[in-house]
């Protein structure tokens, strides 16, 4: 019998990582691509290609077909449009374009696009998936864009498209330049390290939550066609969480004010993940003690 296959686009960053490993739990065929010749997980077939070039993608997956893919490439970029923020868009939306014209089709059970909570911008807490995306940034105007894309597609075409839409999701393995491992590195240095103020409330949810809701949305029957909150859907002030790390670690020196808030910030962005639960049976289960220990012993080790 054929093994269901997974390609897991960005297959080499955080998440997909992890996603990959579940995929090899279920004893899925697993395949990576990312930009770059990156090795990831053992008896993980890695293909390599650049998006937004249409004649190699279309090289390097014309001959695969795939039951399930998860999209999680390209970066966080908040670039704004005049300096630079073009490039963002190609990257993140442009590039959708030319990947699913170049994908077979024939086998494909569910195609599951990571979104973004900065879809939200500014609208008001707790944001929820029926609330129009107001973008403030040539990143999130791309991600929005992208779910509207697959939206259509579904209703048109009925291609098998979901969204995932992540709020902030931390754990083991994340790249060194995100807010809370460079919070952990900061106070097990014990050094002085510049924050906000911190009064911005947010929605922090561990890695191994995301990956079973992202699963949850490949197995469900009602999910395509839609868009999903996956987080803690619960609040919590970045101070408090700064506040925290420094109380488990014992020690750093948080120099809080002496870095201002982004222009267009939201205050509160903090998910309601009611749809998730009652469409998918999903729900967290670390909380966010655990999974703030669980992340700081994986840099401690």
């Amino acid at each position: 019998m054929d093994p269901i296959k997974l390609l897991v686009i960005g297959g080499s960053g955080f998440i997909g990582n992890h996603l990959l490993e579940e995929g090899l739990k279920r004893d899925y065929e697993v395949f990576s691509l990312s930009l770059g010749n990156r090795e990831t997980k053992k008896n993980v077939k890695n293909l390599v290609a650049d998006l937004t070039k249409e004649d190699t993608l279309q090289k390097t997956i014309a001959e695969y077909s795939f039951d399930y893919i998860i999209h999680c490439g390209g970066y966080i970029n908040h670039t704004p449009f005049s300096s630079g923020g073009e490039n963002v868009i190609q990257e993140h939306l442009n590039s959708l374009y030319s990947l699913v014209k170049v994908l077979k089709k024939d086998r494909l059970k569910k195609f599951l696009y990571i979104g973004s909570s900065d879809e939200y911008g500014n609208s008001p807490a707790p944001q929820n998936e029926s609330m129009r995306e107001a973008p403030i940034s040539p990143y999130s105007y791309a991600k929005a864009a992208a779910s509207h894309f697959l939206q259509m597609l579904y209703r048109t075409e009925k291609f098998p498209a979901s969204i995932a839409r992540l709020f902030l999701t931390y754990g083991p393995g994340q790249d060194d330049k995100r807010f809370l491992p460079q919070i952990i590195k900061g106070c097990l240095d014990d050094k002085e390290f510049p924050t906000s103020q911190g009064e911005q409330f947010r929605d922090f949810c561990y890695i191994s939550d995301t990956v079973d809701g992202c699963f949850r949305i490949l197995d469900s029957e009602k999910s395509s066609g839609e868009i999903f909150n996956i987080s803690s859907g619960e609040k919590v002030t970045i101070r408090a969480m700064i506040e925290e790390v420094t109380r488990i670690i014992g020690k750093g020196k948080p120099l809080f004010g002496k870095i201002s808030y982004r222009v267009g910030e939201n205050m509160e962005l903090y998910a309601d993940i009611s749809k998730a639960r009652n469409i998918l049976g999903w729900k967290p289960k670390v909380s966010l003690k655990e999974g703030l220990e669980k992340t700081i012993n994986y840099y401690k080790s």
